[in-house]
């Protein structure tokens, strides 16, 4: 199985091509490295990695409007494939519109806190989602 830490440039392009309008969610699972892979060596685990890439991360991602609507931490595959495929948190990130992830990721202080990121997570999902509204049955 590989791993999937980073969008490739296809995914990213199919990403901005998509059309959308108004908010968008994202999905987030994320499997953290035992220890940390920074490129200079630096000493850490996977978790406190990510913990500084959220917070370099977070003022930029709020300032754009964003904020998490959802979280938890994942226990038990029910339905899914039976090869450990595992994640240490999950969490659903709204974005006022496209172009505020678009700017989010282009942002020279975020494009600096991302390598906590990179040296952080062994394995993630990261999928676009359109809000609708719940109802009351499943679907």
């Amino acid at each position: 199985m590989a791993n999937h830490v980073n969008p490739t440039k296809d995914s990213f392009r199919k990403f901005r091509e998509t059309p959308a309008t108004g908010p968008i969610h994202m999905l987030n699972l994320v499997k953290f490295r035992t220890k940390a892979a920074y490129e200079d060596g630096h000493e850490a685990s996977g978790a406190e990695a990510y913990a500084a890439y959220s917070t370099e991360s977070g003022p930029i991602f709020r300032a754009l409007g964003g904020h998490i609507i959802w979280s938890g931490d994942p226990e038990v595959m029910v339905i899914g494939p039976e090869n450990g495929e595992s994640w240490d948190i999950a969490f659903i990130a709204e974005y006022p519109d496209l172009e505020a992830f678009t700017a989010m990721i282009r942002d020279p202080e975020y494009q600096k806190a991302a390598k906590h990121r990179t040296a952080a997570v062994e394995n993630s999902r990261l999928i676009r989602m359109t809000p609708k509204e719940a109802a009351e049955g499943f679907g």
